[in-house]
C-alpha cells in the first residue's frame, strides 16, 4: 500500500498557506540582517548561518533553513549550506520550499521524527513558481490519442480524471474498492501528445483535467548527508513524508546521502526521503539511500500484512532516472523492506544502481533496468509498454513478478537480455523467471495480460543451490494452480503470452529450462529457441 501525497487534503492545504509563512520569516529576518540581505544579494548567494542557522545538531535550525530558502526564492538565489556544519530539524511544522539551485555539500541534516506536528509536511519542497490550472473543454480521451483540443503558452503535464470508473480495484489482504481512473501525459503547446509517453487509456468522460506547467530551466541539487531519527508510532499505515519532496520539472539531484536511526520494534512506515510526484525529467544520480525496517500491521482484508515503507517513491511522474544509486543496508536482507515504490508513472530508468527492489504498483508505462543489481524483492511491476532488463544481476524470487494484487498485468513486450539471475539470491529454490497470480475470477477494473512477447537472450541462471526434488527452472511460475483443464471458467479472462524467444539461456545446474509447472495454462505459448 502506498500513501498518495496529492491525495491528503490537509497536505493540500499546508502547501498552500506556505508561501505566507515563508514570506512572514523572510521579513523577520531582513529586519535583522539588512546589511548582510545587501551583501547577499550582491554575491548571488545565500547560506543558511546568514539567516542565524547554528549548524551545532542541538539547535532547531529549519526557521533559519526556512527564511534563507524563502529569501533566496524572492531574489533568484543560489543556497549553499556552510560546510561541515549539522543542522539539527525537531518536528515543528515547517517546510522550506526550494526553487533556486541548492547545494547541501558536505553539511549533514539531522532529521528528528519522533514529536512530530504533522507527518504530511516534507522537510523540503522543491516547487515550481508557476502554478497548475485547471483545464476546461477536455470532455474525452482515447488510448494514443495524438493531439489534445487545447492552446496553452508553453509545454505542460496534464493530469486527467473519470471519477466514475474504478481502476486498480486491488485483490489480496490490502484488497480495497480501487482508484479513480487517471492518466497522466506531455502536450506541447500545441497540444501535440508526447509520443514517448502516450495517454493509456479511454477517457468515455473527464471529471477533473489540469495543466502543470513545465519548467524550463534544469534547478540542481547537491550534495548533503541526512539522517532521519525514525518515527515511534504504532505499526499501523500512518505514512510519514517528512522528506525531500520534488514536485517540479527538470530537476537534476546529485549526491545526496539519507541514512535512518533509531528503528526499534514498531514504527509507521514512510512514503519515501526522496519523494518525486506530478513532474517530468528527473534524474537522481549518484545517491546513497537505505531501506527501512518492515513493519507488521493488520489489512483491510482483516489479516496480518507488511506494511510496505519506502526511501524512494515516484508518483505520477515522467521521465524519471536513477543512474548510480545504492542503499546503505544489505540488498538481500529481508528484514528491511524493498527501497523503491511507484505509481501512474512512464519511462523510469534504473542504470548503473544496486536497490533491494524496482517496483511498480498501479501501473508504469516502459520501463528499463541496465547495468543494474536488484536485491531479495526484485522487479515487481505490472503497467504497459516495454519492460526491458539488461545487462543486470537479479536475486529476487523470479526475473520479473507481476503483481498478483493488480492482476499480474503487462501490456506489452519484456526484453530480458545480458542478464544473471540468482533465485532468491542463492537459496535453494525452484527457479520460474516470471511470476504472478490472476485466477480470472477478480474484477480489476481493466482487462488484464501476460506480455505478449517474450525475448529473453544471453541469459545466466545461478540455480547451483537448488532444492532435492528441483526439476529445473521454468519460464513462468504457476499463475493459477487451479486453472488445470478446459473445464476452468475464467469470469474475467486473462490474457497469455504469444511468444517467447529464447536464444542463449544456461543453468548452473545443468537442467535445461522448461514451461511451467502448469503446462496446461501454457500450453499455447509459442517458444522459440535459437
Amino acid at each position: 500500500m502506498l500513501y498518495m501525497t496529492f491525495e491528503n487534503n490537509r497536505l493540500m492545504k499546508y502547501l498552500f498557506i506556505l508561501p505566507l509563512l515563508a514570506f512572514s520569516a523572510v521579513l523577520a529576518q531582513a529586519q535583522t540582517f539588512p546589511e548582510n540581505a545587501a551583501e547577499m544579494k550582491a554575491s548571488g548567494l545565500v547560506r543558511y548561518s546568514d539567516f542565524g542557522a547554528k549548524g551545532d545538531g542541538k539547535k532547531d535550525d529549519m526557521e533559519a533553513i526556512t527564511a534563507a530558502h524563502a529569501f533566496a526564492n524572492e531574489h533568484g538565489l543560489k543556497v549553499k549550506a556552510d560546510p561541515a556544519r549539522n543542522y539539527y530539524i525537531g518536528g515543528k511544522e515547517r517546510t522550506a520550499i526550494i526553487q533556486t539551485d541548492t547545494d547541501f555539500g558536505t553539511a549533514c541534516f539531522t532529521i528528528d521524527d519522533t514529536d512530530v506536528e504533522n507527518r504530511n509536511a516534507p522537510v523540503f519542497l522543491v516547487k515550481s513558481n508557476q502554478e497548475p490550472h485547471k483545464l476546461e473543454g477536455i470532455t474525452s480521451l482515447k488510448r494514443n490519442q495524438k493531439k489534445v483540443d487545447i492552446k496553452l503558452p508553453q509545454p505542460a503535464l496534464i493530469t486527467v480524471t473519470n471519477s466514475s470508473v474504478k481502476h486498480y480495484i486491488r485483490f489480496g489482504p490490502n484488497q480495497n474498492s480501487g482508484a479513480a481512473q487517471t492518466d497522466i501525459f506531455l502536450v506541447d503547446k500545441d497540444g501535440n501528445v508526447d509520443a514517448n509517453a502516450p495517454i493509456i487509456w479511454d477517457f468515455d468522460q473527464i471529471t477533473d483535467a489540469r495543466a502543470l506547467p513545465i519548467d524550463e530551466k534544469t534547478l540542481t541539487i547537491t550534495g548533503g548527508v541526512f539522517t532521519t531519527i525514525a518515527n515511534r508510532e504504532d505499526s499501523k499505515y500512518n505514512y510519514y513524508q517528512r522528506n525531500l519532496s520534488i514536485q517540479r520539472s527538470n530537476v537534476v539531484l546529485d549526491g545526496l546521502e539519507h541514512r535512518i536511526t533509531g528503528e526499534g520494534d514498531h514504527g509507521a512506515p514512510y512514503s519515501g526521503f526522496v519523494n518525486i510526484s506530478n513532474c517530468t525529467d528527473v534524474l537522481v544520480k549518484n545517491t546513497i539511500l537505505t531501506g527501512h525496517k518492515t513493519y507488521r500491521t493488520i489489512g483491510s482484508a482483516g489479516d496480518p500484512v507488511s506494511m510496505g515503507t519506502y526511501d524512494l517513491l515516484v508518483n505520477r511522474a515522467l521521465n524519471v532516472s536513477f543512474i548510480n544509486c545504492s542503499q546503505t543496508n544489505d540488498i538481500d536482507d529481508p528484514t528491511y523492506w524493498g527501497i523503491m515504490g511507484s505509481n501512474y508513472s512512464k519511462n523510469l530508468l534504473f542504470d548503473s544502481c544496486t536497490f533491494s527492489r524496482f517496483d511498480a504498483h498501479m501501473g508504469v508505462a516502459n520501463a528499463t533496468i541496465r547495468n543494474s543489481t536488484l536485491g531479495h524483492m526484485g522487479i515487481n511491476a505490472i503497467g504497459s509498454g516495454t519492460f526491458t532488463v539488461e545487462n543486470s544481476e537479479i536475486r529476487g524470487r523470479s526475473i520479473v513478478n507481476l503483481r498478483s494484487d493488480y492482476g499480474s498485468t503487462w501490456e506489452g513486450k519484456l526484453i530480458i537480455r545480458d542478464c544473471t539471475f540468482v533465485p532468491s539470491g542463492g537459496k535453494p529454490v525452484s527457479a520460474a523467471l516470471i511470476n504472478g497470480y490472476n485466477s480470472g475470477q477478480h474484477d480489476f477494473g481493466y482487462a488484464c495480460y501476460m506480455p505478449e512477447k517474450i525475448t529473453i537472450e544471453n541469459l545466466r541462471i545461478d540455480d547451483s543451490n537448488h532444492p532435492a526434488d528441483y526439476q529445473g527452472p521454468a519460464i513462468f511460475g504457476n499463475f493459477n494452480s487451479e486453472n488445470l483443464s478446459g473445464s476452468y471458467q475464467e469470469q474475467f479472462p486473462y490474457l497469455k503470452t504469444k511468444q517467447v524467444t529464447l536464444k542463449n539461456v544456461t543453468t548452473s545446474s545443468g537442467k535445461e529450462l522448461r514451461m511451467s509447472d502448469n503446462e496446461f495454462m501454457f500450453r499455447k505459448v509459442r517458444v522459440e529457441k535459437f
